[in-house]
């Protein structure tokens, strides 16, 4: 979450007009994130979140983004749920952006993510990548490798400025993982950024999922390692087993996983390091001085990268045996 465009009083009071969620008390910009502007509402009927979708996100993607959490709530997936305007869209338009409200989930995020935290993520992934199976909207991942060189293209003669070497380092992945990809492995809705700040929790309870701006249409094994990187690291980029074995056994309880999704596991955590470290790398080069936006540094995606390199197998993440599909 992030605040690009900010908003007027009285255009967010124009706005909430088309809505039947009573009077507006109060709404302040949410600086976490760097994809869209997000807006806190406080209204007479209750609390919710205003989105502003921006650059990075394709106004015709968002009747997939609207309809899965719509069906992932029907599944029993607890996440945000649209609200609709009184004539029955969920997507309006405020500053000259495509907008949107959702309801808002109580909880809170771990910045120290705990053992049990992470078991509770990999069981909470596995329960959505079930419910999303009879999804019936299909959308491209256009963050997935064969987008990782246009984002590259952006970046690439800047690179060094971040870390001497970083140009040749990050190209050498990069034609490693376009030469590597998987492809024959079982797809379905993926989450596709679920970090510790997309994850409520009351306590120990996992009591949510959010930010669902970023889903689409992928490996659901790329999922796993997404999470892996997010949550399976520490302060000083080394990786903790004992959170890796927790996530994929929480993870594999639900859904396990195939031979196959195991054994490209390395492959595509090491893909999901490259593309968080190369979308960081961008927006720190690129985004404007004064936006509401809190900048996330590259290089610790860099030093993912470089663990994920010496990883032979999916064991050395925690997998055990019990938890693959021969």
């Amino acid at each position: 979450m992030a605040v690009y465009t900010d908003i007027s009083e009285i255009e967010l009071g124009a706005f909430l007009k088309n809505y039947d969620i009573g009077e507006l008390l109060s709404y302040k910009g949410i600086a976490e994130g760097v994809e869209n502007s997000n807006f806190l509402l406080h209204a007479s009927s209750g609390a919710y979140i205003l989105t502003l979708y921006e650059k990075r996100v394709n106004r015709e993607d968002l009747p997939f983004f609207v309809n899965l959490m719509e069906h992932l709530r029907k599944k029993g997936v607890n996440c945000p749920l649209p609200v609709k305007q009184r004539n029955g869209s969920a997507i309006g338009e405020l500053a000259g952006r495509p907008a949107a409200i959702v309801t808002f989930l109580e909880g809170m995020w771990m910045r120290r993510p705990t053992v049990e935290h992470c078991r509770a993520v990999g069981a909470a992934l596995a329960g959505m990548h079930l419910a999303g199976e009879d999804f019936s909207m299909v959308r491209r991942n256009a963050l997935s490798v064969d987008g990782w060189r246009p984002l590259w293209n952006g970046a690439r003669d800047r690179a060094d400025e971040i870390e001497p070497g970083l140009a040749a380092e990050t190209e050498t992945d990069l034609a490693f993982l376009e030469a590597n990809w998987p492809s024959q492995l079982p797809h379905g809705v993926i989450h596709a950024d679920l970090f510790p700040d997309n994850v409520f929790f009351l306590g120990n309870r996992l009591s949510g999922l959010i930010d669902f701006y970023f889903a689409c249409t992928d490996l659901l094994a790329y999922d796993v390692a997404v999470c892996l990187n997010a949550w399976c690291f520490e302060k000083d980029n080394a990786f903790n087993l004992t959170k890796g074995m927790a996530m994929l056994n929480g993870y594999t309880s639900v859904r396990p996983l195939s031979r196959q999704e195991a054994d490209a596991l390395p492959v595509l955590a090491r893909g999901a390091a490259l593309r968080f470290m190369l979308t960081r790398l961008y927006d720190w080069l690129t985004v404007p001085p004064g936006s509401l936006v809190v900048k996330k540094d590259p290089l610790e995606y860099l030093r993912r990268m470089r663990f994920h390199r010496q990883v032979k197998s999916a064991f050395e993440y925690g997998l055990v045996v019990e938890g693959i599909d021969a």
